[in-house]
């Protein structure tokens, strides 16, 4: 099991039962079972990545979602109605003890290779749902151990790495209504793009959003990655935004992951390390493999 989560890898996890995959909902927290190419949603929804976290000896699995970075938890919320056990969500990796990002894989015993039981550290299991009701594509953690249930059971697809770095394009800009305040025109779609904060470093920078560290942030109300990127190109590289790429880090102990897909609708703040293209530095250089990987889930895809 340990060969099949690797550090850094990326993969898809694909309902046994249901044929579909396990996506990142659009507004950072919630979880679904939609098949590849779904309406609406971006190709890295479905695409996680590995993050191996030693803790007290114990090497944990971690993964956090390529779209959005944020990690598959458990919630101490009850799962929504038709769905069983707890809820499962994504979110932050805010503290090194934090129990709701720990998972513990196992294969499913009798079964072909990849198909692995996402058990977590508190003993419950990530399960699909609607098995009888096709509608139900919810994803819940079931806390019975004793379950056997296909409903469990995951088939790991493994995102292999590209030769070559490409750095993917970004989304086409998109439009946001304006209203008129007393002094300015501002934009905001009501339900779409809350007004959120962003916070920023260069990689130079000591990578460290604590609340003590005083960080440059601005207020942006677009849910385009576009619009965010033409923003930092002008903060810091004098507007040449072509050459400015970014990578978000959810919590202060998430990985960095790189920026490509529009903003989850939340109005969280948002923490970005801004990197400059064709600058010296292994920072740029890890960032176009991770960048590479992402192009192959966008290639796949479409196959």
């Amino acid at each position: 099991m340990n060969g099949l989560f690797v550090d850094g890898l990326y993969l898809r996890l694909r309902s046994r039962v249901h044929g579909t995959y396990l996506h990142a909902e659009r507004d950072g927290v919630g979880l679904s079972l939609l098949p590849r190419g779904a309406v609406g949603y971006p190709a890295e929804a479905a695409v996680w990545r590995v993050h191996r976290f030693l803790r007290d000896g114990v090497n944990y699995v971690l993964i956090h979602g390529a779209a959005y970075g944020r990690y598959l938890a458990l919630s101490d919320e009850p799962a929504t109605p038709g769905c069983v056990g707890m809820r499962a969500v994504q979110r932050g990796f805010d503290d090194p003890v934090l129990d709701a990002v720990m998972w513990k894989p196992a294969a499913v015993p009798d079964a072909p290779a990849g198909h692995v039981l996402m058990r977590h550290l508190l003993n419950g299991t990530l399960r699909a749902n609607g098995r009888f009701r096709v509608w139900n594509n919810g994803v819940s953690i079931d806390m019975y151990f004793g379950n056997r249930s296909t409903m469990r059971q995951w088939i790991v697809e493994v995102v292999p790495p590209r030769p070559q770095g490409y750095v993917p394009v970004l989304p086409a800009p998109s439009e946001t209504p304006r209203r008129h305040t007393f002094l300015f025109w501002r934009p905001r779609a009501p339900g779409v793009a809350p007004r959120r904060i962003i916070r920023y470093l260069l990689p130079e920078q000591p990578l460290n959003f604590g609340p003590g560290y005083k960080v440059p942030s601005f207020a942006f109300y677009s849910p385009s990655v576009y619009n965010l990127r033409t923003q930092m190109g002008i903060r810091v590289h004098e507007g040449e935004i072509g050459v400015t790429i970014m990578c978000v880090q959810a919590g202060l102990y998430g990985r960095l992951t790189p920026l490509i897909t529009d903003l989850p609708h939340t109005d969280e703040p948002l923490h970005i390390v801004v990197y400059i293209a064709g600058t010296p530095g292994e920072n740029f250089a890890v960032f176009l493999v991770v960048c590479a990987a992402l192009v192959i889930c966008l290639s796949l895809f479409q196959q």
